[in-house]
């Protein structure tokens, strides 16, 4: 396994480490019966899993790195010339490994949710060590469903803010070593079925209780019922409504959500506005298939308020979006 580019550690913004997929979106239909043949309206390929928060961040201005590994075969190829396409996104530190098949994803979605079936080795899986200095980063995201790489505590040590995941659990045994791992972590941004499966609770307000006692920061996200969120350090506690739009396709809302928590967070911005910036991004994100690829930049922000002119303070965004970014 060899980083395809690999070169001497650059200090970035952001950086992400996990399962890229790539995914196969379509729209419009649901999932066959056995035997029969459905027929979407819709089909994009587009990178997905970690990527998908990657793709959002760099969109977003944040000098971003990914550290994940793809195979030499169809899929991973195109997936690492769709993200060398992207400004800003630092693929040093994306290995393709002719040992393994690159996960893929088949996503069948409509305005409400969305069904997948996925492929994955383990090979894919971002390594425990990394093959080479992993990038100084001011903030990081990593997965706390397993054990979290080696490479992450030297960061977290130097200052980056390291940000912990969950995926979904098919066992539905919603393990509490995840909520042991949150002390490795300092900001955590579950769902709120995620949330509340962890946590043993009944809605996502409980669950925020839980979890503020384990973590710095606690952001669960409600889909179009906005996000719940606390800070332990500052005492700062927010509640904030979903930005209202006509919604496509889901996949990757969350991802886009994390990224721009994440843009907030290196622009020094208050809890409130951290999070009514990560629904606004989430939000437009829905608007067209994909979850990479619908993710927005400075410039769709702007045109977005400016032109739907969203409820809530968004003067902050509004000045840094009409800036550039």
């Amino acid at each position: 396994m060899d980083p395809a580019g690999a070169g001497p550690p650059a200090a970035v913004d952001a950086a992400f480490g996990g399962t890229v997929y790539c995914d196969l979106v379509f729209s419009g239909a649901g999932l066959p019966a056995p035997g029969a043949e459905v027929y979407a309206d819709g089909f994009v390929v587009t990178p997905g899993g970690t990527a998908n928060r990657a793709v959002a961040t760099a969109r977003l201005g944040l000098r971003t790195a990914l550290l994940a590994v793809v195979g030499r075969d169809l899929f991973g190829t195109h997936l690492r010339a769709a993200l060398a396409a992207e400004a800003d996104l630092d693929l040093r530190w994306l290995v393709q490994d002719a040992a393994v098949h690159t996960a893929v994803s088949v996503a069948v979605t409509d305005e409400h949710d969305r069904s997948f079936i996925t492929y994955e080795e383990p090979g894919t899986a971002v390594p425990a060590a990394w093959p080479g200095a992993a990038p100084a980063a001011r903030t990081c995201h990593v997965s706390v469903s397993e054990p979290l790489p080696a490479w992450v505590e030297p960061l977290r040590a130097a200052g980056t803010t390291v940000f912990g995941g969950v995926g979904w659990d098919a066992t539905a045994a919603w393990s509490p070593d995840v909520l042991d791992r949150l002390g490795d972590v300092d900001v955590f941004v579950p769902n709120e079925v995620e949330a509340t499966s962890y946590t043993r609770t009944d809605d996502a307000a409980a669950a925020l209780a839980v979890l503020a006692e384990r973590v710095g920061t606690v952001v669960v996200t409600r889909g179009g019922r906005g996000a719940l969120a606390a800070d332990a350090g500052t005492g700062e506690w927010a509640d904030v409504p979903a930005v209202g739009v006509r919604a496509v396709d889901p996949t990757g809302a969350g991802d886009v959500f994390t990224a721009g928590l994440m843009a907030g967070t290196v622009l020094g911005w208050d809890l409130a506005t951290r999070v009514r910036f990560a629904g606004l991004v989430a939000s437009m994100s829905v608007r067209t298939l994909g979850g990479a690829t619908s993710a927005p930049r400075p410039r769709d922000v702007l045109a977005f308020l400016e032109r739907e002119r969203p409820g809530g303070d968004f003067d902050v965004v509004h000045d840094w979006a009409a800036a550039g970014g």
